[in-house]
């Protein structure tokens, strides 16, 4: 049906013209800012009012007038124009020169790739690399990026798709929250006396394995998994943690950085499979650019050294083997590219 519609459209050099007589009140001005004569323009003019069948024109030995339909028309076709632009600029923008923009969640660029960038930065200064953060699904032909770095369970049909690791999830609070005096935190049972910090990534959150899931996995069904404080993001939700607020889920890529550095603590498992992963997603043709393959290189480097750290470099897919019983819950998954 789109198909049908855009071949009932006048030529494109046509509405042009029509957009450049309305913004200029003048189809001399319109003939030399295009490129084309008067009668050119003219005939253009003369094709797109034949084709709608109304006058969008009125001529007269004063000049050229638009009618109200003519600006409503040139209006949508300025803002068809302009759109195409951007789109085009923001591809040469990607596709060539030292720029390279990857979409990223904004937990997972704020706890796991900005601490490692230094390093890609230190090795390839003349890639010029920008993070936009969203956890909203790619355009990849809109041109806004090229590269995405996504979480869910690797199905991006029509894609080139990457596993970079999985996850577990588990408590975390600061040791200092942990060792205050009053705040007993031994056991799972413990928690229902502490402020749960819950990570609800919109639009992701009907899908993403939570606290509720957490605790019906550790065997405590009877603990509300509603009580607490709610953030819209990983990263927040873990500072608030850091900051002492209460318990956050930590998820274990996202929590690596600050466990070893004790900014966090585990006061106790058991540490949950989420049947989640990260990925590496992006065109299929966008392999064969330079920037786009030394950053995959880069990435996947980074990605092995992180799975070693989690004592997970033989990980395999989930979707390589059967989920155990007390994890199919999880398994309705929804995907973000």
């Amino acid at each position: 049906m789109m198909v049908m519609r855009f071949r009932r459209l006048p030529p494109i050099s046509a509405l042009s013209a029509i957009e450049a007589v309305a913004r200029l009140g003048s189809v001399t001005k319109a003939a030399a800012e295009i490129g084309l004569t008067q009668s050119a323009v003219s005939h253009n003019i003369r094709l797109v009012e034949e084709t709608l069948g109304v006058t969008l024109f009125r001529r007269d030995a004063g000049g050229t007038e638009v009618l109200a339909r003519g600006e409503t028309l040139a209006s949508a076709i300025q803002e068809g124009l302009t759109r195409i632009a951007d789109a085009i600029a923001a591809i040469r923008r990607n596709d060539a020169g030292p720029s390279l923009t990857v979409s990223v969640l904004p937990g997972f660029a704020v706890k796991w790739l900005f601490p490692r960038l230094i390093r890609f930065d230190g090795v390839n200064p003349n890639i010029e690399l920008s993070i936009m953060t969203t956890a909203n699904l790619v355009d990849f032909d809109a041109g806004e990026t090229t590269v995405a770095l996504r979480y869910g369970t690797g199905k991006y049909p029509g894609l080139h798709v990457e596993r970079l690791f999985g996850e577990e999830m588990f408590p975390v609070c600061s040791p200092a929250y942990a060792a205050a005096e009053g705040k007993q935190l031994r056991s799972p049972a413990d928690l229902g006396r502490h402020m749960l910090l819950h990570d609800e990534i919109w639009p992701l959150r009907p899908t993403v394995p939570g606290w509720r899931s957490w605790l019906d996995n550790a065997g405590y069904p009877e603990i509300s998994a509603e009580r607490g404080r709610h953030f819209s993001q990983s990263n927040i939700s873990l500072q608030a943690a850091i900051a002492g607020l209460g318990v956050a889920l930590g998820r274990s890529p996202l929590v690596l950085d600050d466990l070893a550095e004790g900014r966090l603590m585990r006061p106790f498992g058991p540490a949950v499979p989420t049947g989640y992963a990260y990925y590496f997603v992006c065109p299929h043709r966008a392999l064969e650019i330079e920037k786009i393959s030394v950053f995959r290189e880069w990435l996947m480097a980074e990605a092995a050294a992180t799975r070693t750290a989690l004592g997970l470099a033989e990980e395999r897919s989930a979707d390589d083997k059967p989920a155990p019983a007390a994890r199919r819950r999880l398994s309705a998954h929804t995907e973000r590219a």
